[in-house]
């Protein structure tokens, strides 16, 4: 490896993991810092999961104290709904073709960027307009689980929008409950890249432990921080990463 991908790879998984604390958004740093160190798309994309994992998983401690039911729905059943939703999704990432990941991977950072943009006041407008039971927002929820374990850019802001449907988006209050939920995700959807073998363990390694620094940090400074600072950089960045990859497609 060289000392140029080193530092890559050590400075998008500090970064990636701070952003992911602040705001979500990490895979925007780690998944092209991956593919620019010589990783096919998707064994990049399960090395970033596994990089931001112990990341996330360090911030998720850190929020603990402040977890909270959904609109009445438990912990529990939002985690168990989580972990099979992320399963399913990391198994479909495993049986897609490296080929035609690529060819989605810009749509799906659109996606994500959009959601950044757009989720933080289409969650207001949800909650005064539509109300819907426990039961569809889990049937929603499972969805946001596979979108997780598949790729999962933006599927904390994604989590705050289908949760406004129950509750108030208030996202310091629901920030604990996100990270754990899009941590159980990541966790099963790890685990699963592991097991299959689709792990580059040199470079995960290396992002990993520079993504648990900026996960506690990142999980930290969140309590202080302005939203609306972090907000605006990190949809900067998602536009700037999705127009560089669409470009690539085209090339």
């Amino acid at each position: 490896m060289t000392i140029e991908n080193f530092i890559l790879l050590a400075g998008a998984g500090l970064l990636g993991g701070t952003m992911n604390a602040l705001a979500g958004g990490g895979s925007f740093v780690t998944l092209p810092a991956m593919i620019a160190a010589g990783l096919p798309s998707v064994n990049a994309n399960a090395s970033s999961t596994v990089a931001l994992y112990p990341g996330g998983a360090a911030s998720a401690w850190v929020y603990r104290a402040g977890l909270r039911p959904i609109g009445g729905v438990s912990i529990k059943v939002m985690l168990a709904v989580m972990l099979a939703g992320g399963l399913i999704g990391s198994l479909l990432l495993l049986w897609t073709p490296s080929s035609a990941f690529d060819y989605m991977l810009p749509w799906l950072l659109l996606t994500a960027t959009l959601t950044m943009i757009f989720a933080p006041r289409l969650a207001p407008w949800l909650h005064g307009h539509v109300s819907i039971g426990p039961k569809p927002v889990l049937a929603l929820q499972l969805l946001l689980g596979i979108y997780s374990g598949f790729f999962g850019g933006a599927v904390g802001l994604m989590m705050l929008a289908v949760w406004s449907l129950l509750a108030d988006a208030d996202i310091k209050t629901l920030n604990p409950t996100r990270m754990l939920m899009v941590t159980a995700s990541n966790a099963i959807a790890a685990l699963t890249f592991i097991i299959a073998g689709a792990i580059w363990w040199r470079e995960t390694v290396i992002m990993a432990v520079t993504a648990v620094i900026g996960g506690y940090v990142g999980a930290v400074v969140g309590k202080r921080l302005d939203p609306g600072i972090v907000r605006g950089l990190t949809i900067g960045l998602s536009i700037s990463v999705t127009i560089i990859f669409f470009v690539r497609s085209l090339g």
